[in-house]
């Protein structure tokens, strides 16, 4: 840490949205490694899981000096919060995808063809989005809860067996 005493709002969101993507998929992983038949691809899935497992521990050490952090509140993430949160991952990553793709598109139709795409992904987040929110899954105006959702969710990715 420099001379200040906590993180910057801007590297908090970062590290929780880091946090969040690793711990959901550290969960997958887990949950399929075993279904891996193939010897070498399934020595790749452990490596995976053990890298993530690291990565998050180093990550929730940084939580503590995450601006107003407080471990009062309680979070609830069940099976349909985890299901919601999967979806909304898989939303985000289709709208920066084609927002990159279409940077490098040179024909025009396939442009439009895209920037079509990216709007209605866009959508497809928003809804997503709002029925997390609507429903507690997501608390993204409270930082608060958020990051404690995510220390509670990275722990129990590490905690997981497999």
């Amino acid at each position: 840490m420099s001379d200040h005493r906590h993180l910057a709002w801007h590297e908090t969101m970062e590290l929780h949205e880091l946090t969040a993507f690793q711990a959901s998929a550290l969960i997958k992983l887990k949950k399929s490694v075993r279904k891996v038949k193939d010897p070498q691809l399934q020595s790749l899935y452990i490596y995976s899981i053990q890298l993530l497992e690291q990565n998050l521990r180093e990550l929730l050490l940084f939580y503590s000096y995450a601006p107003s952090v407080s471990n009062d509140h309680h979070c609830h993430r069940g099976i349909t919060a985890s299901q919601a949160g999967d979806l909304l991952g898989l939303a985000k990553t289709s709208v920066r995808t084609y927002a990159a793709a279409i940077t490098e598109t040179a024909t025009p139709i396939l442009r439009r063809v895209l920037t079509k795409q990216l709007h209605a992904a866009v959508e497809w987040h928003g809804k997503i989005f709002y029925y997390m929110l609507q429903h507690g899954y997501y608390p993204a105006y409270n930082l608060e809860m958020l990051l404690r959702n995510d220390q509670v969710n990275a722990q129990r990715a590490i905690a997981m067996r497999y």
